[in-house]
């Protein structure tokens, strides 16, 4: 069973190469840690925001059984690398790989919690 992957482009047209490099993502992730239910990627264009200047804004929900979900988006800093969107989309990813990491050991119970590591 295929992932349903929304998409959305904002202040640029979409691209078939980036829409399959997409779904390879998706598909890399659902082979090492199991199923993704759904998956929504907005992908904002450069162009007239203020903060971001010529930067690709890429932001990434995933929502996984049992009602986890796994949302990785944040404005990128001044790096010139964002204004190359098949860098943006795959830092994106790799961002949401780390939490989807993080969160699958702390469901096996392989993480302690923080409060217990900082001792004070």
């Amino acid at each position: 069973m295929q992932t349903p992957v929304q998409i959305e482009f904002e202040g640029f047209p979409g691209t078939p190469e980036i829409r399959q490099a997409i779904d390879r993502h998706v598909a890399e992730l659902e082979s090492r840690y199991g199923r993704v239910t759904a998956c929504r990627v907005v992908i904002r264009g450069p162009g007239g925001h203020h903060q971001t200047g010529g930067q690709y804004q890429v932001s990434i929900r995933l929502a996984l059984p049992d009602g986890v979900e796994v949302n990785a988006g944040r404005t990128p800093n001044a790096d010139e690398r964002y204004g190359d969107l098949v860098f943006a989309v795959d830092n994106a990813f790799k961002r949401a790989r780390r939490q989807l990491q993080d969160r699958v050991r702390i469901m096996r119970g392989d993480v302690k919690h923080r409060a217990q590591a900082r001792g004070g």
